[in-house]
């Protein structure tokens, strides 16, 4: 039995990870937070989702967590979760982050933290997106500089962060495999008169319209044809099931620095954890 705390539970996704965790029979929830502002907390965990009373209330903070866990699930914010971070290299226990936005120093507590816990970070938990990568790093390989590589993505209007993590792997996959450096080739922006497309650009595209969950298409154009890979999300529980899934499976490791290619054992030889060295 795999026992989780869940960071951030009266969220969007905090809701649906709560979910997850109650509809398998292999996971307990022995922890969950919520911000010190938050309504929330102090309420019983099952009722935010409509289930019963768990017995398990909303802590302010994860020191104050009664209940026993061995791993954290956190798709919050890069204040909490370097906070999470530190409470994890501190206590040993595991962690799973989706937060999206980390900036280099957030990335790099991260590695630290990993030298004392096991920790899975993804920019997307989605079983499709996973091995879309893999898909993307191979088409990447194959295809060369004779096609231009172009990245669309699309998230609803309450997202804060563009181009969304995770098609900043999808860039960096592509970027990887063909032999580039992502933070030189990166395209974020066009207006005005820019010029002819420089050969090895990898441009990215945002949209940020309505209840849009989730949509990713890159695109190889080529000389006479196009070839295009793309993931859509429609539901959100696709994300929190994914997760719930490697806190399962992060709970047995060592500590280090994993990611969903490792949970699903489909790591290629272009996949690399953020510490630079295959898992």
């Amino acid at each position: 039995m795999s026992n989780i705390a869940v960071a951030g539970a009266a969220g969007r996704m905090g809701r649906q990870l709560l979910s997850a965790v109650f509809e398998r029979e292999d996971v307990a929830l022995g922890g969950a937070t919520e911000h010190p502002s938050s309504d929330a907390v102090g309420s019983d965990a099952g009722l935010l989702v409509g289930s019963s009373k768990t017995g398990i209330t909303l802590s302010s903070d994860i020191a104050d967590i009664r209940g026993e866990y061995d791993t954290i699930v956190d798709f919050t914010s890069p204040e909490n979760t370097c906070l999470l971070l530190r409470h994890a290299a501190r206590t040993g226990k595991s962690m799973v982050i989706g937060t999206t936005g980390l900036s280099a120093d957030n990335l790099e507590l991260m590695r630290d933290s990993a030298k004392h816990s096991a920790i899975v970070y993804a920019s997307n938990y989605s079983v499709g997106v996973t091995l879309s990568l893999e898909l993307l790093a191979m088409a990447a390989s194959a295809l060369g500089e004779d096609y231009d590589v172009e990245i669309v993505e699309a998230h609803h209007h309450h997202k804060v962060d563009a181009p969304s993590g995770t098609a900043l792997s999808m860039g960096e996959a592509v970027a990887k495999a063909s032999n580039r450096d992502l933070e030189s080739c990166g395209v974020y922006s066009r207006v005005g008169i820019t010029g002819a497309r420089e050969k090895q650009s990898i441009g990215f595209s945002t949209i940020r319209g309505g209840d849009i969950i989730g949509e990713h298409t890159v695109m190889f154009c080529g000389q006479g044809e196009r070839l295009e890979i793309t993931h859509k999300a429609t539901d959100r529980m696709t994300f929190a099931r994914g997760a719930i899934r490697a806190a399962v499976w992060v709970n047995s490791q060592p500590p280090g620095l994993y990611d969903m290619s490792d949970v699903l054992r489909v790591k290629s030889v272009q996949s690399q954890d953020l510490s630079g060295n295959r898992a």
